[in-house]
């Protein structure tokens, strides 16, 4: 009896955040969140055109092409999806208590850590949907690209007598610059690293008022992540030694608390044609899963406590 109890409140929770995940989804849509997408598109076409004259050997010839398309379309991905994560998530708990959708929700009543977890999953949903259509568009233009410039190589190593063997392995070097498992491990990151400052301004807004308050705080905690890891380095290096083992602990604290954006410099890599392992990718995907367990848990406590 008791354990069908529990697996019908497992049901139940589950099916609770998933109705104000879709719910948070379709109100956001609703916002005209998806407009970045035409900026986007126009930048990804437009970095299709940045073919600056190749003086070289064919093996030269389209290669900042592609470079070109990889390190504007990440670059857009990264900036809108961690804008889109901030800003939405900042609106969401001040815009329910405004309209009184959230007195309502939790009046159900409706625990509210399934409140917010479905709030978080919601704004997950849509940046994910987001970096979906981005890659799609990403991919198809890089596939042409990557064709034509396979085609111009080719020409050109064949007029210039090339062996076969010569330009076979050029053209396999070339496509592997182009649409490959590491590219999606890129947007993969793009993603995780979004989700993690989504979660971050699920916590600042439990106790914050203020969406603009929520927006600016989430950012410049995005940007202390950039550099925290150098801090701490040096930090570590400058210290004394009786005062290591103190430096350490506080260090370790540190990085529990504040996420460390650097990890996620991997997608440079990607753009410069490196391949990016799989166990890289799964490093990334606990650490943006912890962080995203740890805000949200954190936001519960806090939010627990409020009067509504």
């Amino acid at each position: 009896m008791s354990s069908t109890a529990a697996t019908s409140s497992k049901g139940s929770h589950l099916s609770r955040i998933w109705v104000i995940a879709t719910h948070t989804f379709t109100q956001l849509v609703r916002m005209k969140v998806f407009y970045f997408l035409a900026v986007f598109a126009v930048i990804a076409i437009a970095s299709n055109f940045f073919d600056l004259p190749q003086h070289e050997g064919p093996e030269a010839v389209g290669a900042n092409v592609l470079r070109s398309i990889k390190s504007w379309s990440l670059g857009a991905m990264t900036l809108f999806s961690v804008v889109l994560s901030v800003v939405a998530t900042a609106l969401l708990l001040p815009k329910d208590a405004e309209d009184r959708t959230l007195y309502t929700i939790l009046a159900k009543p409706v625990p509210r850590f399934d409140y917010l977890a479905g709030k978080l999953l919601g704004v997950l949903l849509l940046v994910f949907v987001s970096l979906a259509l981005m890659d799609a568009l990403m991919t198809a233009v890089l596939h042409v690209r990557t064709n034509m410039v396979v085609a111009q190589q080719e020409e050109m190593a064949r007029a210039m007598g090339w062996p076969q063997d010569a330009v076979t392995s050029l053209r396999n070097e070339t496509l592997a610059s182009g649409p490959n498992a590491s590219l999606q491990g890129a947007v993969f990151a793009v993603f995780l690293r979004a989700s993690i400052m989504a979660s971050l301004a699920l916590l600042i807004s439990t106790f914050s008022s203020s969406t603009l308050f929520t927006t600016i705080v989430s950012f410049l905690i995005y940007f202390i992540g950039h550099f925290q890891a150098d801090a701490r380095n040096l930090y570590l290096q400058s210290g004394e030694a009786g005062e290591g083992v103190f430096a350490r602990l506080a260090s370790l604290l540190l990085s529990l608390v504040l996420p460390d954006f650097q990890l996620f410099n991997v997608i440079d890599a990607v753009i410069e044609g490196q391949a990016l392992p799989m166990i890289a990718v799964a490093k990334l995907a606990l650490v943006g899963l912890y962080y995203a367990v740890f805000f949200t848990i954190a936001s519960w406590f806090i939010f627990a406590d409020k009067e509504f």
